[in-house]
């Protein structure tokens, strides 16, 4: 019993298997292009609107690094000029320049109300450069405490 096998097709009689066209990169509608140029004018605008943040808020990272610097050296007189130069630098030199004592203490609670500074907070930094030395480095912590809360949460004059 030997079944016969069926002829083998030759190559000559295949023919190559018919492939799509190839899919196109270009949207096929023009909506989709609108909302593309949409998207990247506003991630422009995005990157731009940070941009200016990063470099508005230059003045509040100084502070904060020349913070942790009192901080770590001990060195609590120089906080009051620290607070007075970054209150310049965000608001008009009029409304800071003439402040001192009991007013310099409400304005930098007026300004900062998320800072959450106590009254005594605040009094401490106004009366820091007003302090014997002894007297000074009892109320260094408050006034670090203050000065740092002051410049992480300041509003800025509009």
């Amino acid at each position: 019993m030997n079944p016969e096998l069926p002829p083998q097709p030759s190559l000559q009689g295949m023919r190559d298997i018919l492939l799509p066209p190839a899919v196109s990169l270009t949207p096929a509608t023009p909506a989709w292009a609108v909302l593309g140029a949409v998207l990247l004018a506003l991630l422009l605008w995005l990157a731009w609107r940070g941009g200016r943040h990063w470099r508005r808020e230059a003045y509040r990272r100084d502070a904060r690094r020349a913070v942790d610097a009192v901080a770590s050296s001990g060195d609590f007189a120089t906080l009051p000029a620290l607070v007075k130069r970054t209150a310049l630098a965000a608001f008009p030199r009029e409304a800071v320049a003439g402040l001192s004592g009991a007013d310099w203490a409400a304005f930098l609670r007026r300004t900062a109300p998320r800072a959450r500074l106590t009254e005594e907070q605040a009094l401490a930094l106004a009366r820091l450069p007003y302090l014997a030395p002894a007297e000074a480095r009892t109320a260094g912590p408050a006034a670090l405490a203050a000065a740092s809360g002051w410049i992480a949460h300041h509003d800025r004059a509009a």
